[in-house]
């Protein structure tokens, strides 16, 4: 019989399934990881983490046994969160509207992760593959908003996906006195770029 930390064979449904109480705790780990990340760092306690998720250091370790596994949960977690929100925008909003909104939301990502950049490009095999885990959620998701922007008549369709996800990583690095209001200062003249006239 399984346990909690194992994985469910028995069923015999062709896929391998982690037990409900499993999974819960691990959402919860990582969603406390990243509110204890944002408010501590990366190489905050675990017990701070454990407190959070309201489970004990063990089980955290039987399903993180290292920090940059946890590191790496919550960023492919907030990469798949954003991701989400450019498709949310596309069902509510119309094109340009949700164009600009989710690039919006996309600094925020980007801000939020100023904080874990030192960790993901610590040379860790446990980060290897974050860059292309980013760019397969975000360039489809960002072309699908430029897609309804031009079909929309109302996007120029000459600028690549990747291309406006790092101008905008580019804005987010340029720092002055205002910080934040001038990086969406600058989202929304992109935008008004990629219009077409």
């Amino acid at each position: 019989m399984a346990n909690a930390d194992h994985y469910d064979l028995s069923r015999g449904e062709g896929k391998i399934g982690v037990r409900a109480d499993a999974q819960k705790n691990a959402d919860a780990i990582v969603i406390a990881a990243g509110k204890v990340f944002a408010e501590s760092g990366v190489n905050a306690p675990v017990r701070e983490i454990a407190a959070q998720a309201g489970v004990g250091i063990a089980t955290i370790y039987r399903r993180f046994p290292t920090r940059s596994e946890i590191v790496a949960a919550v960023f492919r977690g907030e990469v798949d969160a954003c991701a989400d929100d450019a498709r949310r925008r596309l069902k509510s909003d119309p094109p340009v509207a949700a164009l600009a909104g989710w690039l919006h939301r996309y600094t925020e990502f980007i801000a939020t992760k100023r904080g874990l950049a030192t960790a993901l490009h610590s040379g860790d095999p446990a980060f290897k593959e974050l860059p292309g885990y980013f760019r397969t959620k975000f360039e489809p998701v960002l072309e699908e908003l430029l897609n309804a922007g031009a079909e929309a008549g109302q996007v120029r369709t000459d600028i690549p996906a990747y291309d406006i996800l790092r101008a905008v990583g580019n804005l987010c690095v340029a720092s002055d006195n205002e910080g934040d209001a001038h990086t969406r200062r600058m989202v929304d003249v992109l935008v008004d770029g990629l219009r077409k006239v």
